[in-house]
């Protein structure tokens, strides 16, 4: 399953958004509204919930320095990779786009596909209001 959020415009640097993402806590404040637990475990992997989900925690998996990072579930249970491309666009400002990469049998893809989606838009969104 391959989701992708809308690009945003985003009113700092690519560097900028990159420093913010690879800051496991910065997560915290990009969090839907449904969000009821969010913890930093490690300077590298943090655990949320949101409202009527089970508990994820996700890891970073590798980063391209200012273009792009890659958090990946700690558990084999639902395997998917989520990432952020970032780019470069006028003095200052960058964009910034969301990809969500998992393996799920069709029952389960079809059950979670618009909730995933939702999160990685709100996501986006609030990348956008930095």
């Amino acid at each position: 399953m391959n989701l992708e959020s809308p690009t945003v415009n985003v009113d700092k640097t690519a560097e900028e958004v990159f420093e913010f993402l690879t800051k496991v806590e910065n997560f915290e404040q990009l969090m839907p509204e449904s969000k009821q637990k969010f913890e930093k475990i490690s300077d590298s992997r943090f655990l949320f919930q949101l409202k009527g989900m089970p508990e994820l925690v996700l890891d970073q998996k590798g980063n391209t320095p200012h273009s792009q990072v890659v958090l990946g579930a700690a558990s084999d249970k639902l395997p998917f990779t989520l990432k952020a491309d970032i780019e470069s666009t006028e003095d200052g400002k960058s964009t910034a786009k969301l990809t969500f990469d998992g393996e799920f049998n069709a029952m389960m893809a079809m059950m979670i596909k618009n909730p995933i989606q939702n999160f990685i838009n709100t996501l986006s969104e609030n990348i956008g209001k930095l």
